[in-house]
């Protein structure tokens, strides 16, 4: 079964108020020595996974490189980076390479040594199309030059784009949001990510929500109930102009949908190098479906090579890891092809967990296929959780 290729580049010109990604500010003089790391991991890619206890493919259907901010590497180090990917790899014809962006640096320098290396799909990180909520944040750009590097990158050839935006950014009113969600659907893009602001102290804004501060324009965070409102305006403004729902954060117009974001949730084999990347490979070993294993999450660490981080991923967490990133899908979930897989006696154990969520409103079932409701998505992590205590209790009852 073909790979999915991702690569981290934890650089960025700022570290954004809101990130909780293992990326950041670093000198430039860094930028060399990690390719070279990230390089050497992909030549010795076939070693690693079997390492690690994994089957390895040496033919690619999608690439994704990550970040941070790859587009703020000197030409020569991005462009060494995709010919390490096709001296190492087999990239088939009709691949889906992604890179992600930051408005602003896709320079026309830039954009054609994308084009040179194959970059078919770029995702740009907009945020929001209000230069006030953007500059809160840490942003660089303003809604002008994100539209300009759109019209860049059409002119180009690359049609296939992505924005992201973020509900929940200081200063951000219903009236706002509904700018940003305007711009997005007349700029045209067939693809639209939409995050929820994440409160956490992996991230300076998140800590000081935390904490009740005002750092960071944290007392101008709009209220949790306004934010799953600006996220469900977004749904149904972005369904109603084509760019339909299909995962919980992404939308698209019809065939537009990632591919590479689609082997995660539906649990197909990909490869990560870089800081804090994953992969998952399925298994060698009889005893378990896959493996999953992970690189370290700061730069200090990834470069001075400690090792990998390796779980092995029996029957029973294959089970659950269908459910909680399948119903991540607007599809959902087969019952009949989870039966097929891991047996009748499988799905039975989630029989009463499914019928609760069904009559709580956060759960439909449509024959054998269950999937969440606009609800349900947005209490999806309660869902998930659910999934994961019923069958370690299951276990640790000894059925």
């Amino acid at each position: 079964m073909p790979l999915g290729l991702y690569i981290s580049v934890p650089f960025c010109r700022t570290k954004c108020s809101y990130c909780n990604f293992a990326s950041d500010v670093f000198s430039r003089a860094v930028f060399h020595r990690y390719v070279d790391r990230v390089c050497s991991d992909m030549e010795r890619a076939d070693s690693i996974a079997d390492q690690m206890g994994g089957r390895f493919d040496r033919t690619l259907d999608s690439v994704y490189m990550g970040g941070g901010t790859p587009t703020i590497l000197d030409i020569t180090e991005l462009e060494r980076l995709f010919v390490t990917i096709s001296r190492n790899f087999e990239l088939l014809p009709n691949a889906e390479v992604t890179i992600e962006c930051a408005p602003g640096t896709l320079t026309p320098t830039v954009v054609e040594a994308l084009k040179r290396s194959g970059v078919n799909r770029v995702s740009l990180g907009a945020q929001s199309f209000v230069d006030q909520e953007a500059a809160a944040v840490g942003r660089l750009h303003s809604r002008n030059i994100v539209l300009a590097d759109i019209a860049r990158l059409r002119a180009a050839g690359i049609s296939n784009i992505n924005i992201d935006l973020i509900a929940g950014l200081p200063h951000q009113t219903s009236k706002s949001w509904e700018v940003s969600i305007a711009e997005t659907i007349s700029s045209g893009v067939p693809h639209v990510s939409v995050y929820m602001l994440e409160v956490d102290e992996d991230s300076r804004l998140g800590r000081e929500l935390i904490a009740g501060g005002t750092r960071y324009h944290a007392h101008f965070v709009p209220q949790d109930e306004a934010t799953a409102d600006f996220y469900e305006m977004a749904c149904v403004q972005l369904d109603s102009a084509g760019v339909r729902q299909y995962e919980i954060s992404n939308f698209a117009r019809q065939g537009f949908e990632s591919r590479h974001n689609l082997k995660y949730w539906t649990r197909q084999p990909y490869l990560g190098f870089g800081v804090d990347a994953h992969s998952m490979l399925l298994s060698r070993e009889a005893e378990n479906e896959a493996v999953r294993f992970s690189t370290p999450d700061s730069l200090e660490e990834y470069v001075a090579e400690r090792p990998l981080k390796r779980t092995p991923i029996t029957s029973h967490a294959a089970l659950e890891e269908t459910f909680f990133l399948g119903l991540r899908l607007n599809r959902g979930v087969d019952l009949e092809e989870v039966a097929a897989k891991f047996g009748a006696s499988a799905v039975a154990v989630f029989t009463e967990t499914i019928s609760e969520f069904v009559e709580g409103g956060l759960m439909e079932r449509e024959d054998s296929w269950i999937q969440l409701t606009p609800r349900g998505r947005l209490l999806s992590n309660e869902v998930f959780a659910r999934f994961i205590s019923v069958r370690t209790e299951e276990v640790a009852s000894g059925q």
